[in-house]
């Protein structure tokens, strides 16, 4: 197996699937698409991924794009720990927890709230105030979904005792929420979640996968 993956390192979707790589002890080449030239629009990375997204895999001719199955098809195929529950309860709270993720967690907190707190004014811009504060009850809704799901699954992990796909996905969006006042003020009225986030944010495939900007 020789993997490609295709995307920017600052996109959370792109780290998770880089986690994925460093918690399994696999190889595999980053090759950039860079989305604020436009690339992920040019013909090349709409021949991998034909909605202009990232991130895209490419595996000796194979190819698949979209996170999720990107992520569970690495964890079927790489050697190194699983990171799918195997008992059938703890695997359903993974599946729901990626889903609330991608559905509810990203649009809110990255999509409004970093965007504009954080890439706007890099960008030159400044921040939609009203955006922010129209995401923020979602945002909420989500860490107190995720919160709960954690808590019933009694262990340090999202899902349980064992590293999963879930903590992979959302530990990229947390990576900028945080960063901004209204997530670190919303995380701190979850103590347990924010317990989870101090633990894995230490976590080596954290660091070796940090974005670089610039």
């Amino acid at each position: 197996m020789s993997f490609t993956l295709h995307g920017p390192n600052i996109s959370t979707y792109v780290r998770s699937v880089r986690l994925a790589f460093h918690e399994k002890g696999a190889e595999y080449t980053l090759a950039e698409v860079n989305i604020l030239a436009g690339q992920h629009k040019q013909p090349a990375h709409l021949a991998r991924h034909p909605f202009g997204k990232v991130p895209a895999l490419s595996d000796n001719g194979f190819t698949l794009y979209e996170t999720q199955p990107i992520l569970r098809y690495l964890d079927r195929v790489l050697p190194g720990p699983a990171l799918t529950p195997t008992e059938a309860k703890a695997a359903a709270r993974m599946d729901q927890l990626m889903a609330i993720t991608d559905a509810y967690a990203y649009p809110s907190m990255v999509t409004q709230v970093v965007m504009n707190r954080l890439v706007a004014p890099m960008l030159g811009g400044t921040a939609n105030e009203a955006a922010i504060t129209a995401a923020l009850p979602q945002a909420a809704l989500a860490l107190s979904e995720i919160a709960r799901l954690q808590a019933e699954g009694g262990g340090a992990f999202l899902a349980g005792g064992a590293l999963s796909l879930a903590d992979l996905l959302l530990a990229p969006v947390f990576g900028y929420f945080t960063q901004t006042p209204e997530g670190a003020a919303a995380l701190a009225a979850h103590p347990g979640l924010a317990a989870w986030w101090t633990m894995f944010a230490a976590r080596p495939a954290m660091a070796a996968t940090a974005p670089k900007f610039g």
